[in-house]
């Protein structure tokens, strides 16, 4: 696993919600990743994440093939978001 994973995965993980600001994860959201999907890939039944450090694997390598350059804050900040929209993990 890449260094930067390795940190973005600690901060995720870590559920500390002063490390994490839902609304810029959000905004991320918004402004990347629905250019490539909407929503119905987080809501599907058959989904293939299935916990808070997959979903986070999922976003950073996501961000690094649409070029993102999100630093490990962002890719916190969006796992966070759509941990407490969609997923809900515990």
């Amino acid at each position: 696993m890449k260094p930067y994973a390795i940190a973005t995965l600690a901060l995720v993980l870590s559920g500390s919600a002063a490390a994490t600001d839902l609304e810029h994860g959000k905004s991320l959201l918004e402004e990347r990743c629905t250019k490539c999907h909407d929503d119905g890939v987080y809501t599907r039944e058959d989904r293939f994440i299935t916990s808070k450090e997959a979903l986070a694997k999922q976003v950073n390598r996501c961000s690094i093939n649409t070029g993102a350059q999100w630093f490990d804050e962002d890719v916190a900040d969006v796992v966070d978001y759509l941990d407490a929209t969609y997923y809900k993990f515990k």
